[in-house]
């Protein structure tokens, strides 16, 4: 700062004595040719020396602001060269010239959306090697059991007469459960490649449920739960993929049936709304803590792991009701407390 006022000063006393060397030769050109003094004349001195600082002081500003220009050009080139090293944490001045502040803005962008890409992309990676350790250990889990039974059986259990077919009856039911376990990983897979082509059509939601409800009573009777329709309309016509909404909602039928205890009730229904119906299965089961909610729709989660197990469940029936109720450009909800229930309910168009 002290050099740039330095040189100021240098520059208007430069100024001022050029201004008198000019006004001295003028006078001298005015003896010799016996001109005329004139308004001009009279205030040349002035003249010259506004003329010749405006000059000095044009220059410096230019001069000033094209280095300023360079500087943030030098800074742009070494930022995209950080940038072009993955250093992604950089970031370009918003200054200058309109297209310096342009290609500032842009460069910014550009590394926002990197980051952000990078970003989802370790998500996904991560996301695939969970899958791929969970989808490891549920196969082994009914395979192992299995092949322990089979083994049991070889070596002699199968000519004792008490235990060989109880070995055969686990061994079917693991394998069982390895099938459904392979047929939703096969369906789930299907949805998130975007396979899974969905077919919308308009039916009647009422008759829809009444007949899957009476589908799924064979299994709630097992266990002495009361399963049920609850509706507070008759015919009303929705829009969406049938057999998908039947694939989800039983899903949603089949967990509740898991996770109530004898004796227990399930209602399934929906409510009439003005642009849309609201699809529920409601039980009064064991509940779901609320710091399980936000999770219970990812793939393979289970509040209760032994319980899960134990019942056969895959861990993917409601990642798959999630996707197909989204599929429907909806949201899959819930509510639950523990010891008293749980509901979960989506919305359909009319």
């Amino acid at each position: 700062m002290t050099r740039l006022f330095s040189d100021y000063k240098t520059r208007i006393a430069i100024a001022i004595a050029a201004g008198a060397v000019v006004y001295l030769l003028l006078l001298i050109l005015e003896d010799l040719l016996s001109l005329q003094a004139t308004f001009l004349e009279n205030h040349l001195v002035i003249t010259a020396i506004v003329g010749a600082s405006l000059f000095y002081i044009f220059e410096e500003v230019f001069l000033s602001f094209r280095n300023r220009q360079t500087k943030i050009l030098n800074t742009i080139v070494d930022a995209l060269q950080r940038i072009s090293a993955g250093d992604l944490s950089v970031r370009l001045p918003e200054s200058g010239t309109p297209e310096l502040r342009r290609i500032g803005k842009l460069v910014n962008q550009i590394v926002g959306n990197l980051k952000e890409d990078i970003a989802k992309l370790e998500k996904l990676e991560r996301v695939r090697s969970e899958f791929l350790a969970n989808v490891s250990h549920e196969l082994r889990t009914p395979i192992f059991s299995i092949q322990g039974f089979i083994e049991t059986l070889i070596d002699g259990a199968i000519d004792d007469e008490n235990v060989n077919r109880d070995f055969l009856q686990k061994a079917y039911q693991h394998s069982e459960r390895l099938n459904t376990l392979l047929n939703d990983l096969i369906e789930i897979s299907r949805i998130e490649s975007g396979e899974m082509r969905m077919s919308f059509r308009y039916f009647d939601i009422s008759q829809f449920l009444s007949t899957l409800t009476e589908e799924m009573q064979p299994i709630a009777k097992k266990k002495d739960i009361l399963l049920e329709y609850r509706s507070d309309s008759h015919e009303v016509l929705v829009l969406g993929d049938r057999d998908r909404l039947r694939q989800a909602i039983s899903n949603l039928i089949d967990n509740s049936i898991k996770y109530t205890d004898r004796g227990g009730k399930i209602e399934v229904g929906f409510a009439e709304l003005p642009n849309s119906v609201r699809v529920f299965v409601r039980d009064n089961g064991t509940g779901i803590g609320e710091e399980h909610l936000a999770r219970i729709f990812e793939r393979f989660y289970r509040v209760d792991k032994d319980r899960s197990r134990s019942v056969g469940g895959t861990g993917l029936g409601l990642a798959i009701v999630k996707h197909i109720v989204e599929a429907h450009n909806s949201k899959i909800e819930v509510k639950s407390e523990v010891g008293k229930g749980s509901e979960f309910s989506f919305f359909l168009k009319k």
